[in-house]
């Protein structure tokens, strides 16, 4: 696994790396926090990133964040404030872990385990949840337009849900695909 250093302090960021080296990974980089954070994700690729600040704020979070575009990258936050306010901060920007204090070598193994666990865990979720919204679109979709067939054309909903079907079919097409163009075309016509 490549993992990349953001670190406030040299000394603490001595301590990840050799946290990374104890679990078997590979270091990409060091970087200081005020460092250009996107030259360093493209260079080192880095499957999991470590940042270390002893209070990391939102315009810090929302650098990485940014520098990282749309392709999500688990990191963990080893921070020395335990107020509420930043550990929701860090939550919210997306770290897999907010360690604060007990920055040990010997515990970094285990914790960028943790990271890509909780990750790809919440990374699943936040899928099955877009499935699930794009169904509820599909699904008000296909009512909106059995009630322009039912109206336009005098069918019963029975009738109006197999036209719809049957037209899904023979252009091999999804449902709401179909609705959804049944509603751009009454659209038009209105």
């Amino acid at each position: 696994m490549r993992v990349l250093v953001i670190a406030e302090s040299a000394d603490r960021a001595q301590i990840l790396s050799t946290g990374v080296e104890l679990g078997g990974h590979e270091l990409t980089e060091i970087l200081p926090l005020d460092s250009a954070l996107s030259p360093a994700l493209e260079r080192g690729r880095p499957d999991v990133l470590l940042l270390e600040a002893r209070s990391p704020s939102v315009d810090l979070l929302d650098r990485l964040l940014d520098a990282m575009g749309p392709t999500a990258v688990p990191f963990a936050v080893f921070a020395g404030d335990a107020s509420s306010q930043a550990i929701e901060n860090g939550v919210r920007a997306g770290a897999a872990a907010y360690v604060v204090d007990g920055l040990e070598a010997a515990r970094v193994p285990a914790i960028l385990q943790v990271a890509l666990a909780r990750f790809d865990y919440i990374s699943g979720l936040r899928s099955e949840l877009g499935v699930a919204q794009q169904k509820l679109a599909e699904r008000k979709f296909v009512e909106r337009a059995k009630g322009l067939l039912m109206k336009a054309r005098n069918l019963s909903e029975d009738e109006a849900y197999h036209t719809l079907r049957r037209m899904a079919m023979e252009r091999n097409r999804r449902m709401g695909d179909v609705a959804k163009s049944v509603i751009e075309m009454a659209e038009l016509l209105n």
